[in-house]
């Protein structure tokens, strides 16, 4: 974890109430080496438990609840019949998108947000503000693809 992310995010838990534990600290250093393999809640745990052998499952589902709700990290659900996790980073006002592989079950993230004018209409037609939105494509890689056609 880079030392100014810890730092404020060790600030942002003390203003909560709450203190960067070593457990904390471990659950989120794994989500940070791991940016963009959307890992799951057992996936998570199971790197843990390497650095910290006496660490719980539920302290790690505890840790990623706390940091969902403080808006570090987002929940993601692929239709894969669990949960999946991500940082939210600062830059983005949106989450990003993601493509999902029907085949071989890979995640790829699209950078782009390319909603802004769909955004527009819908909360000019419905007067509703939109503060995010998640979108998922479904499909197949060009692996799986390659696959299929054999």
């Amino acid at each position: 974890m880079f030392k100014e992310d810890a730092e404020k995010l060790k600030q942002s838990l003390k203003n909560k109430g709450y203190k960067l534990t070593p457990q904390r600290r471990a659950v989120l250093n794994v989500i940070m080496e791991n940016e963009g393999k959307h890992l799951s809640s057992e996936e998570i745990y199971d790197i843990v438990k390497q650095d910290c052998p006496d660490i719980g499952l539920a302290t790690v589902y505890r840790t990623l609840n706390l940091l969902e709700k403080m808006g570090v990290i987002c929940k993601m659900n692929f239709d894969d019949g669990c949960n999946r996790y991500e940082l939210v980073r600062d830059e983005e006002d949106h989450q990003h998108h993601h493509l999902v592989c029907k085949g071989c079950g890979r995640v790829e993230e699209v950078e782009d947000d390319l909603l802004e004018v769909l955004e527009q209409k819908i909360e000019e037609k419905y007067n509703f503000k939109i503060n995010d939105h998640s979108v998922k494509f479904y499909g197949y890689c060009s692996e799986c693809r390659k696959n299929l056609r054999q």
